[in-house]
């Protein structure tokens, strides 16, 4: 049976797509693909099927006043555009317009919108704008995206297509791994108690297995007992030393 709702998933041809704009950003941040969220914004809409569905929708809206804030704040770089028209000879701005200082439109969009082919003498008309961007229209790369969402601690999703939930220091791109910090750490992790050996040696066990994948290995492929020795002293937690003991080694209760 198909899911009824494969169409929100995101097209992987979205990652051709650069620069992207603000709208269709927030919705690949939250999990969406652009095409399936409806013109109003307010819910998704198939355009198969016409199934609508609002579920999630405010994840997409979360995202855009993220982004939206960022670029007013200076913090992500973008393209802005605004929606603006020539006046007509009785139009005055409304709430959120004003008048255009300073116009500066293409050869081409100019001849085809004005009859004229110098920009310059578009100056001469007058020209209201919409004063707020439009996030249909300002553009954003994905390059300053992916830094922008990293800087805010955000290193996974669609702008992330490589990324693991794991920690920095347990990512093996991460520029700074350290392979015995890793060890120690996935070690620690890995052994809850000493299986009747002191915990050290159950670490130094774990290790032993796992040799290859935190290279701790000599040159001829076994394991580096002095390497395992000092990442089993990192992850020892039981300090004192020795096998646990068992209840059945305790003495008797009087």
């Amino acid at each position: 049976m198909n899911d009824p709702y494969a169409y929100q998933e995101i097209n992987p041809l979205w990652s051709l797509v650069d620069p992207v704009s603000v709208e269709d950003a927030a919705a690949l941040i939250a999990g969406f693909d652009p095409h399936s969220i409806d013109s109003t914004r307010q819910f998704f809409r198939s355009r198969e099927t016409s199934l609508t569905d609002s579920t999630g929708i405010t994840w997409v809206h979360t995202a855009q006043t993220a982004l939206e804030n960022a670029v007013m704040a200076g913090h992500l770089k973008a393209t802005i555009r605004r929606p603006a028209w020539e006046r007509g000879w009785d139009e005055e701005p409304d709430e959120g317009e004003a008048y255009a200082q300073k116009v500066t439109i293409r050869d081409d969009d100019a001849a085809q919108a004005w009859g004229i082919a110098e920009p310059h003498a578009v100056r001469l008309r007058s020209i209201i704008y919409r004063v707020a961007p439009d996030w249909k229209l300002t553009t954003v790369t994905v390059d300053d995206v992916r830094k922008w969402l990293a800087s805010r601690g955000v290193r996974t999703g669609f702008f992330f297509p490589g990324a693991t939930d794991a920690p920095d220091y347990l990512n093996l791109k991460h520029p700074r791994y350290a392979p015995r910090l890793a060890a120690a750490v996935n070690a620690w992790l890995s052994v809850t108690e000493g299986s009747g050996k002191s915990v050290k040696d159950a670490i130094k066990k774990w290790l032993r297995e796992h040799a290859a994948e935190f290279r701790l290995t000599n040159d001829d492929g076994n394991p580096n007992e002095t390497g395992i020795d000092e990442v089993a002293k990192v992850a020892n937690w039981q300090g004192a030393g020795g096998a646990p003991k068992t209840p059945g080694n305790n003495p008797p209760t009087p």
